[in-house]
């Protein structure tokens, strides 16, 4: 990324630095937590998602002369303030869970550790990437678990916008989804990209047929069919004589599914496509996917539930200061104390407490400790995976996490953390955080 992130960013982080700068703070030590209240819609989990892009838009959030000559010209910031931005680069550290890790409400998913100037610069451009893209992957990570293997691909880019189309489609494959349709999510996330055509392109042609034969004749008969622009049965007859019954796959995108889907079933059958797969697509959620679990679909294209979150575009996810150095160099904590909003103060580090076998019993925030420190804490009950990774260590970002690279890796970690939920995590009835959160 050569752009810069800078102003991807609220007008209250620069005027805080600003203050903070004339009131001689701007310095002082402190570790920010970025964390979620609660869970999005009485969900029993959360994915975490959009690490990897993340440290791409730190690494490029530098105030360049067009920024700094727009924050003098608006009167932004004082002249102090505007050097002080234009020498900007994070140098501090930060700690997170793994891209694709299950979270809980009180999960310190990310901590950042600096100066007070250097760390709350950052609060708009972490928020806004963690709550969207773990939105994403948390609705995508439901819609996986009942898809009973089946594969999904991700087909919103049209629901959403032209930036969170390519953050939802890398979200969603890091949750289990096979593919995307967006071109930029596999050029620079190495999600793997699908298509074939639309119902115009069946409108274009003088006939039906005519349009399943350009089709065949560009992709060849392994291809998918949309066989529902006028009429499904005789689509699907359609297709199996022009293309032979090697025919790839149809798509249905209309009517009641599981009627739709078992009647075609036995008509492919019965004209001898047997191998020929169905996929569906019509504005899919986790509730119509698991009410096809006994349908004899193949594949499933989502678009709009997965883009906003399914119901919940955003994860409610906050970043506040935790704790802060004295004039004596102690760690003081601290915390907000407002009803319905108050926080746990104090440095932290977070482990996932297993049974005998393997299965995730509890969230254990350990408060006022190191979360460089990796020891797990004595449990003969059970065994404990320290949650936290260094993501950035004085400066320096962990490049392991980054470009299709960092995508695979946290798609890998993802599938491996799933295994640990308990099962009560996949039913899709509102209900409480599968496993609590113990603040020890």
């Amino acid at each position: 990324m050569t752009e810069t992130s800078a102003f991807r960013t609220d007008r209250y982080e620069l005027t805080m630095v600003d203050a903070a700068i004339q009131s001689g703070t701007a310095a002082r030590e402190c570790q920010f937590e970025a964390f979620a209240r609660h869970l999005p819609s009485g969900r029993r989990y959360g994915i975490v998602a959009g690490t990897g892009r993340l440290l791409d838009l730190i690494r490029a959030f530098r105030f360049t002369d067009a920024e700094l000559t727009w924050l003098r010209d608006n009167r932004v910031v004082r002249e102090p303030t505007i050097a002080w931005l234009a020498d900007y680069a994070f140098r501090g550290t930060i700690w997170g869970y793994r891209e694709g890790e299950a979270y809980f409400p009180g999960s310190p998913l990310i901590t950042v550790d600096g100066t007070f100037a250097e760390c709350v610069i950052l609060e708009t451009l972490i928020l806004s990437v963690l709550n969207y893209d773990s939105s994403v992957a948390s609705a995508a990570a439901r819609m996986v678990s009942v898809s009973l293997g089946r594969p999904l691909a991700e087909m919103g880019s049209r629901r959403t916008g032209e930036y969170s189309g390519v953050a939802a489609a890398r979200a969603a494959y890091i949750a289990g989804f096979a593919s995307t349709s967006n071109l930029e999510a596999g050029r620079s996330w190495g999600v793997p990209t699908m298509g074939t055509a639309a119902h115009s392109f069946t409108l274009l042609h003088d006939s039906e047929e005519d349009a399943f034969r350009a089709q065949i004749a560009a992709f060849g008969p392994a291809t998918t069919l949309l066989v529902d622009t006028f009429d499904v049965a005789a689509g699907i007859e359609l297709a199996v004589r022009v293309a032979g019954p090697a025919l790839g796959s149809i798509r249905i995108d209309s009517g009641d599914l599981p009627t739709r889907v078992a009647e075609a079933r036995s008509q492919l059958d019965s004209l001898g496509a047997v191998n020929t797969h169905i996929t569906v697509t019509s504005d899919l959620d986790e509730f119509s996917i698991a009410a096809l679990s006994a349908s004899p679909v193949d594949a499933f294209g989502v678009g709009t539930s997965v883009v906003t979150g399914s119901g919940s575009p955003a994860a409610g996810m906050v970043y506040k200061l935790v704790a802060h150095r004295d004039d004596a160099g102690d760690w003081v904590p601290v915390a907000k104390t407002s009803p319905a909003k108050s926080s746990v103060g104090g440095r932290k580090r977070a482990v996932r407490r297993l049974d005998s076998a393997g299965i995730a019993r509890a969230e254990v925030v350990l408060i006022g400790e190191d979360p460089a420190d990796s020891t797990p804490p004595a449990e003969p009950s059970g065994r404990d995976r320290v949650l936290l990774v260094p993501l950035i260590t004085d400066g320096v970002i962990d490049e392991s996490y980054l470009g299709a690279a960092g995508t695979t890796r946290a798609r890998a970690h993802h599938a491996a953390v799933m295994q640990e939920l308990p099962i009560e995590a996949f039913r899709l009835g509102r209900g409480d955080p599968v496993i609590p959160t113990l603040y020890r």
